[in-house]
C-alpha cells in the first residue's frame, strides 16, 4: 500500500471545495478513490482516469464529479500524492 501525501495545494484545495457545492459528497469519493489509488487498483470507469499532457506530463487525473478533478502522482518510492483538487477551469487556467 502507497504512503499518501497531500501538498499544500492541495489541502488549500480541499478547504475550499468542502465549502462549496461538494461538500456533501467529497469526503466519500474522494476516500473511494485514494483507497484505490493507494492499493494501486483500478478506478472503476466512471472515475475517467488518464495521463495527463504538457506541464502536467508526469501526473495523472480523475473525475470524482463531472467537473471535480483529482490531480495525483505515483512515485516509484511507494508514494501517492494529492496535487490539486477542484474544477477543470480552476486547475488548468
Amino acid at each position: 500500500m502507497r504512503v499518501v501525501k497531500p501538498t499544500r495545494a492541495f489541502r488549500r484545495d480541499f478547504r475550499r471545495e468542502m465549502a462549496g457545492a461538494h461538500r456533501n459528497v467529497l469526503p466519500r469519493v474522494l476516500s473511494t478513490a485514494v483507497d484505490l489509488l493507494a492499493r494501486d487498483a483500478p478506478l472503476p470507469a466512471d472515475f475517467k482516469e488518464h495521463a495527463l499532457k504538457g506541464k502536467w506530463v508526469q501526473y495523472r487525473e480523475c473525475h470524482l464529479r463531472p467537473d471535480l478533478l483529482l490531480i495525483y502522482r505515483k512515485s516509484d518510492e511507494g508514494v501517492l500524492m494529492l496535487v490539486r483538487l477542484g474544477a477543470h477551469a480552476r486547475l488548468f487556467e
